[in-house]
């Protein structure tokens, strides 16, 4: 009977564990469908800090997630990546 007892407590401690886990991801996939990488006028929304740039996006700028700005800039080593304005 002992047995029986601390396997039932074992499966509610995992549920209990896996719960928080599962909303969490939930929130993510919510918040990532909210704001979607594109062109607005001049600049471009929800890009990715340190992310490579599109050819249209060179030397323009950049708003994050965020919303800190950024702009499209050529590193020494030729590639365009989106840096900290």
């Amino acid at each position: 009977m002992r047995f029986r007892s601390l396997v039932s407590t074992a499966a509610l401690a995992a549920g209990l564990l896996v719960a928080p886990v599962a909303v969490g991801a939930a929130d993510a996939t919510t918040a990532a469908a909210a704001c979607q990488y594109k062109r607005v006028g001049n600049h471009w929304n929800c890009i990715t800090p340190g992310a490579y740039c599109p050819a249209a996006a060179h030397g323009k700028l950049g708003i994050s997630k965020t919303g800190n700005r950024y702009r499209c800039t050529r590193y020494s080593n030729g590639r365009w990546r989106w840096k900290r304005a």
